[in-house]
């Protein structure tokens, strides 16, 4: 059963940026999807984004553009490089593979 803990989130001005990771135990994320989801406070969850098992990245309308998917197999880790951020973008987000979840990690934006 793979394991996945997420890093990275924080406060940050608009217009700033972060980098989440992902890190994978008990299993390999190589050739697998990996989503990526947030839920802003009294909202729903939402999906993001998502590397497809071939390394395709699909971005949901409100990111794309500003987000990024990426994937370091060696390290067994994904990471989604957030810029331009805007206070809408304020969630707890999470990364989803092989049907887990990590523990998410808060993200706040400041205006």
């Amino acid at each position: 059963q793979v394991k996945l803990v997420e890093s990275g989130g924080g406060l940050v001005q608009a217009g700033g940026s972060l980098r989440l990771s992902c890190a994978a135990s008990g299993g390999t994320l190589d050739r697998y999807g990996m989503g990526w989801f947030r839920q802003a406070p009294g909202k729903q969850r939402e999906w993001v984004a998502v590397s497809t098992p071939g390394g395709i990245p699909v971005y949901a309308d409100s990111v794309k553009g500003r987000f990024t998917v990426s994937r370091d197999n060696a390290k067994n880790t994904a990471y989604l490089q957030m810029d331009s951020l805007k206070p809408e973008d304020t969630a707890v987000y999470y990364c989803m593979c092989r049907g887990e979840w990590g523990q998410g990690t808060q993200v706040t934006v400041s205006s």
